[in-house]
């Protein structure tokens, strides 16, 4: 018996025997491909160094309008990097209907620093509109909106509690088009003190919808204090178990190795008619010490002095814009 020989291709490993010389000019392209693709994924220096850069955005960004929410967007800055650099099947050619590629929504939209320095930094748009970052006239405003055509933003979104409704949309559509991509999006843990995202939750389960990856930032800060003075969510895993989720856990949500497996993980288990929920415990300000351990720099911009102290904390990787 001719036993063929053996290649492997994304670690599994597969037999070929008796190709084609059609089949083999496919497979010789197809291995070229994943070599050019292997190549071109930034190592984890390389993300760390983005992350730093993205982290001198947001504090530059916020200063120079002396408003904003630099808190959250240097807690998620991890994420985004993840997401946007390793985990996501996307393109920076903007389409809005994001036919045949994963796709991204932000429910928490006052951390849109993050969100606008990281599509910047992947190529949607021009480093250099940063600097038009809550100006009159810019695309970039405080929370996203879409009706200045800015590449990478699909939907309007701060008004807190709407983005999974949103995000669930979507993924149903995906669906119905036979499209096998993944929606994913980010909430707030404050943010699940209002009720719609709870149908939501409910929704998702009740309906099999097993397209869709839901984070949500655990920093349990807020704006007015911490999340357990608010209005505590009690055992939130448990909560979101009760809601037929699929939840998983991240305890180093700052640590780009430790998230980047959290979602190739979850992104594994989409697909078993069950929605997956990865509760990613960050710290909110991370990265620029005055601003850790408290909720005060939620929505506070820094001053000269602070925004001197915090870019000598993150040091210039891919050059300021």
């Amino acid at each position: 018996m001719h036993l063929g020989k053996f290649i492997i291709v994304n670690n599994a490993l597969i037999k070929v025997c008796f190709l084609t010389i059609f089949e083999k000019s496919a497979l010789q392209l197809f291995l070229f491909l994943q070599e050019i693709k292997l190549k071109n994924m930034p190592t984890t220096a390389e993300l760390k160094d983005i992350c730093t850069q993205i982290r001198r955005d947001i504090v530059r960004m916020v200063h120079a309008n002396n408003s904003g929410h630099p808190g959250g967007s240097l807690g998620c800055t991890e994420f985004f990097v993840a997401l946007y650099f390793e985990i996501m099947q996307h393109n920076s050619n903007f389409n809005m209907d994001g036919k045949d590629e994963d796709i991204f929504f932000l429910s928490n939209g006052h951390i849109s620093p993050v969100w606008y320095a990281t599509l910047a930094r992947f190529g949607y748009f021009e480093v250099a509109e940063l600097a038009t970052f809550r100006k009159i006239n810019s695309r970039l405003q405080g929370h996203p909106t879409t009706h200045d055509n800015l590449e990478g933003i699909r939907v309007a979104s701060g008004s807190l509690g709407q983005g999974l409704s949103v995000a669930l949309g979507a993924a149903l559509s995906k669906k119905l088009n036979n499209d096998d991509k993944v929606i994913y999006s980010l909430h707030g843990d404050g943010e699940l003190q209002e009720g719609q995202i709870w149908e939501a939750l409910m929704y998702a389960s009740a309906n099999n919808i097993d397209n869709l990856i839901t984070t949500i930032d655990y920093n349990k800060q807020q704006i007015d204090g911490s999340l357990d003075d608010v209005l505590t969510l009690g055992d939130l895993k448990a909560k979101l178990e009760a809601f037929d989720w699929h939840v998983l856990e991240e305890k180093e949500g700052n640590n780009i190795e430790a998230v980047i497996r959290i979602l190739e993980k979850a992104k594994s288990l989409s697909g078993n008619n069950k929605p997956i929920a990865i509760l990613l415990h960050t710290e909110m300000g991370n990265g620029v010490d005055f601003m850790m351990g408290t909720h005060k720099w939620h929505g506070s911009a820094p001053n000269d002095k602070q925004l001197e102290s915090a870019l000598a904390q993150n040091a210039e990787t891919l050059g300021d814009y």
